[in-house]
């Protein structure tokens, strides 16, 4: 495994813990008046693929996410063997991005961890959604990701705008489901968060590597059985 793709998804997945994750906790409010919402955060998220993917997608692929890479397997697109290590280094940057958030947070006397920008359910969910709803959304949305990715990043895709289309999905993705789950599609910035939110977010964490895994092999096997043009002649 070439170590330099290791190192991209490593600083690639902290980034979009950081930037996501961190506009989530420091600016939403829970520090002064000063809110960028929910919308702020759907862009955040948006705009770490988005920057991540020109600066480590001819790297490493720039998945960043484990759901993703599964997906990339069941797609076709990536070697299976290569996904164990791929995994690993997600978890680690993930959890390197949570804990520069956290190290920040706790420049302020007098704050608490709260949430911490976790996923969850019941009474976890910010919109008071239960499991069979998170489920749902989670597996719908990061199946559609993955059919997104696949298909932006085809050779008759979007090319070179493929990271700017990844990453306007993801925007919208959190718009969709930040009430719903907080947005995952995304294991490995689910347990990051969950580490430090502790207690029934750590309980629940289960969910959202379930969730994204299942929904990232369905987008994968339907972009292979009825979306794919790379082996289809009629589009040589």
């Amino acid at each position: 495994m070439n170590p330099k793709a290791l190192a991209a998804e490593f600083f690639g997945t902290l980034w979009l813990v950081l930037g996501g994750c961190g506009t989530a906790v420091l600016a939403t409010g829970a520090f002064n008046d000063l809110s960028v919402g929910i919308y702020g955060v759907a862009i955040a998220f948006g705009l770490t693929v988005v920057t991540g993917a020109y600066a480590f997608g001819h790297v490493s692929g720039g998945h960043f996410n484990p759901a993703v890479t599964l997906g990339l397997v069941a797609g076709g697109k990536f070697e299976a063997s290569k996904a164990p290590t791929y995994i690993v280094s997600q978890v680690l940057g993930a959890i390197g991005g949570a804990l520069i958030i956290y190290l920040i947070a706790n420049g302020v006397s007098d704050w608490e961890t709260g949430g911490f920008a976790a996923n969850g359910y019941g009474e976890q969910s910010p919109g008071g959604f239960g499991l069979g709803a998170v489920l749902i959304a989670e597996i719908v949305l990061t199946a559609i990701f993955l059919i997104v990715i696949l298909g932006a990043t085809e050779r008759r895709g979007a090319g070179g705008q493929a990271g700017l289309a990844i990453g306007l999905t993801l925007a919208l993705i959190h718009l969709i489901s930040i009430p719903v789950s907080n947005t995952s599609v995304n294991p490995a910035r689910s347990l990051s968060q969950a580490l430090f939110a502790g207690g029934d977010y750590l309980a629940q964490v289960w969910v959202f590597w379930v969730a994204p895994i299942v929904g990232a092999v369905i987008g994968g096997l339907i972009h292979v059985a009825l979306l794919s043009t790379d082996e289809d002649p009629a589009f040589a």
